[in-house]
Parts: C-alpha cells; sequence; structure tokens
C-alpha cells in the first residue's frame, strides 16, 4: 500500500497525468488501462519530492512536461535542481546545465521497466509489469506496478487515479528512496508541438553514454 505521505525524486523516469474525474471505474488496475488505451498526448504542471527511507526531505522541485506516445517527452525540471530530460522516439537525452553535461541512452534502455514505460511506452504494459490493485485511499484509486526486469532499478511504483486520470505517482527505488510526482493544469490529448522532442547538445557540453 503507498504510504500515507507519498513522497518523490527527479528520474529520468518518468512520467505524466490528468485531472478529469467523470465516471466510475472497478479499481485501479481498469483506471490504468483505460488511461493508457485513451490518452495519446499530455501536457501538465508537477511538483516532485523525495525522501529517504528514513522519511527525511531530500529534494523539492517543480516543472513542466508534455508527452507523445510512443516514446517521445519533456520534462523540464524548474531551480534549484534544473534539468533537462528529452525522448525524441530513438533516444533519451539528460542535460544538466550545473555539469555542462548530456547523457545519452537508446530509447528502448531507458524506458525497459521503468515508471517511463507505463505512460510513454508503447509495449503492452502487462509484459513489462506485474499489477496489483491497492483499493482507495484519499480518494484515489491505486494500482502497484512491480517491474519484471530487476534491474530496472525500482523496486515499485505506485500510481493513484481519479476515474481513469493519473493524478499521482509514487515510485520506491533500489536505495529505498521515495518519489512522489504531483500533476496539475493537466491537458489531455493536447496538440502538441514536435520540436519540443527534439534535442541538440550544447556547445562544449560533454557528452556520455550510448
Amino acid at each position: 500500500m503507498p504510504t500515507k505521505n507519498r513522497f518523490a525524486k527527479i528520474s529520468v523516469i518518468l512520467i505524466f497525468s490528468t485531472l478529469l474525474p467523470l465516471e466510475a471505474f472497478a479499481d485501479g488496475i481498469d483506471s490504468l488501462k483505460s488511461f493508457y488505451q485513451n490518452t495519446n498526448a499530455i501536457r501538465a504542471q508537477f511538483h516532485q519530492t523525495v525522501v529517504d527511507g528514513q522519511g527525511r526531505k531530500l529534494q523539492e522541485v517543480d516543472g513542466s512536461m508534455q508527452l507523445q506516445r510512443p516514446g517521445k517527452f519533456r520534462w523540464d525540471y524548474n531551480k534549484p535542481y534544473v534539468q533537462q530530460i528529452v525522448g525524441d522516439g530513438e533516444k533519451v537525452w539528460l542535460y544538466d546545465p550545473d555539469l555542462n553535461q548530456v547523457t545519452v541512452r537508446t530509447i528502448s534502455k531507458a524506458l525497459g521497466s521503468s515508471p517511463a514505460a507505463l505512460l510513454a511506452g508503447g509495449k503492452d504494459m502487462d509484459k513489462a509489469f506485474e499489477l496489483k490493485n491497492e483499493g482507495r485511499q484519499d480518494n484515489l484509486d491505486w494500482v502497484q506496478a512491480i517491474p519484471k526486469d530487476k534491474e530496472s532499478g525500482f523496486d515499485t511504483i505506485y500510481l493513484g487515479f481519479k476515474a481513469d486520470v493519473l493524478n499521482q505517482m509514487e515510485l520506491h527505488d533500489s536505495f529505498g528512496h521515495v518519489t512522489l510526482i504531483e500533476f496539475n493544469k493537466l491537458e489531455r490529448n493536447p496538440k502538441l508541438n514536435s520540436q519540443v522532442f527534439k534535442f541538440s547538445p550544447p556547445s562544449g557540453a560533454d557528452l556520455v553514454g550510448d
């Protein structure tokens, strides 16, 4: 069951959601599958918090995200933890201005059984995750997604829905950290500019990865 006070952290994984409660769904898994089937694009703002295993807050940051299935997404993290993560459908780029460094990976390696695969991936989620209903808490229907790939870096992921709209994600990583992502001002299936999913490494930045 997700913790009562859910928390979150910056990760290349990422994830994205909505706030449109309309019809009632039987459970969290039904809500997740309906969300996945009926949402092809998302634009939203988010608030992300990370705590350690003792509940101490490690990080808190706001940002914005855009998503276009399959495999295209953009996450912009604001100060004090400025980062930019862009998936162009073939590769995922992570730019850290403080380090002046760009990390790049192929989309298949970057997504795998990660939270991003639940949101931006194009494959059947049942192949990448074991799904379990977690009941209703705080007016949200919760589902647990356990990555089948043990190298994903995450032990488990919780998703909270209002009807078929994703409202929160809670990520438990292999280091004992817990990340909470809360979405707001979300637009479902907006028309997005394809240019936002293109990335060119800044001049002089170190390039590492695939």
